[in-house]
Formats: C-alpha cells, structure tokens, sequence
C-alpha cells in the first residue's frame, strides 16, 4: 500500500499549477459532478502526468520523455514537459482521435503513430525507451502518476467532506485513477464504495477483476477510446484495484452517448465518451443514493459531439 504522505506530497507539488475544478450537486438525481473536463489541458491525466515529471531527478528529464497515450495522458505529459523545457515523444495508435493527436503536437510534443491499437503504442514506446536510455512514463503504471491522480479524490474531499461516506463512480482503463482515488478515499472512510466503470466493447479490467484474465475480452472501437487497450502485464494497479474497488459496471455504446448528450443538454457541458461512462451508470442506476460522478475529461472529436446530439435528439 503506497504511504498516504505521498498522496499529500503530490497534492502540495501540484497545488501551484493545477486548476481547481468545480464539484456540483444535482439535487434532482442524488449526484455530485465532478468536472475535470474543465482542467488545464481538458482532462484529469494531467495530474498524474505533473506530478511524475516534477518529481523527477534532472538527469532523467534532460534524458528525455517518453510515453504512449490515447490523446489525455499524452496531452498532460506534452504540458509538463513545457513546463519544465523538458523533450518528450509519445508513441499514438494510428486509431486515436485526431482532436487529441493535434493537440499533443500543438503542446510541442513530437508524437509517433503507430499501426494498431493502443498496446502495440505502448511496446512500442517502453521499446524506444529502453533502446536509447530515455524516461518512460507510463499512464497509470506508475507510483508517482498514481499519487498525482490521487490529488484528484483529496480535492473532492476537501470541497465536500460529506463525499467520503458516499458511492463514487470512476472511470477505469489501466486503473491509474481508481487506484489513486482509492487509496485518498478509503483512507478516510474504509468503507467507502467505490465503483469503477468501463466500456463493454473493451472491458479488460473487469475481466482481470472477475475472472483474473484480460484473454477473450473484446477491443472493439469505442466512443470511450482512452479506456480501451489491455492492461500491462504485472501493472502495480492491479493488486490495488482488487484491495480498493468493489465493483466495476459496463456501459454499452448508445448509453455513453446517451450521457454525452445529457450533459450538454442538462449542464452545459462537453464530455469525452471516457468521462461520459461513469454519468451513464448514474443515469442507469437511479435508485443510487448520493453519488458521486467523476467526469474524467472533455477532450471529444468536435463533429463526433455534433453528431451524437443530433443522433439522440428526442430520446
């Protein structure tokens, strides 16, 4: 179990750069949003990302960055290293969304697309890394981006104490955040429940939570792209999903874009179809008492956001 003074390490290295994103109430369904759509580059990876890069020797800096990425991590990581004039590459499938290959290139990042879906970027990248003696960051592999993404749940918390004894709905791919999360929130409250959710057309933690095996899991194309891709072998995430989370939900594709729908039409707001998932299983589980909604980011394809609202008009 990583020492809670890390997570609270993090959250004063990070205090200075990061925005402090809003937490509403919907007293109409029981919910309480968090909106890390409305963070610096559009997504909570930031934090994660921040948090390793400044706590980093200089030797490892001047040596370079790498990393793999959906479009978020890469994005954070793209920031950081501006932050600090540090260079950094990351390693993009060929299948991410051009919204967010554009924007880690416009954060001066040199970014490499690879043939295939997001594993193949990551070997990919821990590959390069390793042969020319560079920095490799993982997105969620990793203690220092975990305890950045912690900073995350000690924010809610401190806007809300009230949130400790209450549900909270996470978004889950690599287990980064709900790993960090976890362990800043079941240090206050034990007990707390915390669920994780993930698209069902790439449900690879759930299957190493319920049957200890990412084999036969479907990678279909989904509108939560930063939460597909299996999980890396031997991930520290792994052990602290099984201590912390007590379940995790699936969500079909026409209920996320259900929710990307919903919270623009009910709150003005552009989510991501990663952050969406978790707003989707709130709408789906209305009998849940007061929960909490962890909405991860707002980094969608543009004319995909279009398209969804005009698709669920009426629905």
């Amino acid at each position: 179990m990583f020492p809670y003074d890390w997570l609270l390490t993090a959250q004063e290295r990070l205090a200075p750069h990061l925005r402090t994103t809003p937490l509403t109430h919907d007293p109409q369904r029981s919910l309480w949003l968090k909106w890390e759509n409305q963070q610096i580059t559009g997504s909570f990876k930031l934090r994660g990302a921040l948090n390793k890069v400044l706590a980093l020797q200089n030797w490892e800096r001047q040596a370079g960055l790498v990393t793999a990425s959906a479009g978020n991590h890469g994005q954070g990581l793209a920031w950081a290293a501006q932050k600090t004039d540090t260079p950094v590459k990351i390693f993009a499938s060929d299948q991410a969304t051009p919204h967010k290959i554009a924007a880690m290139r416009a954060l001066k990042a040199e970014v490499e697309l690879v043939a295939g879906g997001y594993e193949i970027a990551e070997a990919y990248a821990i590959q390069f890394a390793a042969k020319n003696s560079k920095t490799f960051i993982s997105a969620y592999n990793d203690a220092g981006v975990i305890a950045g993404q912690a900073t995350l749940a000690l924010e809610i918390l401190a806007q809300n104490p009230d949130t400790a004894q209450m549900t909270w709905l996470v978004p889950v791919s690599g287990g980064g955040l709900i790993s960090g999360i976890g362990l800043a929130l079941k240090k206050i409250n034990p007990g707390a429940r915390l669920v994780g959710v993930q698209a069902a057309a790439s449900a690879f933690m759930h299957g190493l939570l319920t049957r200890n095996s990412q084999e036969n899991i479907p990678d279909w194309p989904s509108l939560a792209d930063g939460l597909t891709g299996p999980v890396e072998t031997g991930s520290i995430t792994l052990p602290l999903v099984r201590q912390l989370v007590n379940e995790i939900l699936l969500i079909e594709e026409a209920e996320i874009a259900q929710a990307i729908a919903f919270a623009w039409r009910n709150y003005g707001q552009i989510l991501e179809g990663s952050a969406a998932v978790t707003l989707a299983a709130a709408l789906k589980n209305k009998t849940t008492p007061e929960t909490v909604v962890i909405l991860s980011g707002g980094n969608i394809q543009p004319e995909v956001h279009t398209r969804i609202l005009r698709q669920t008009e009426g629905l």
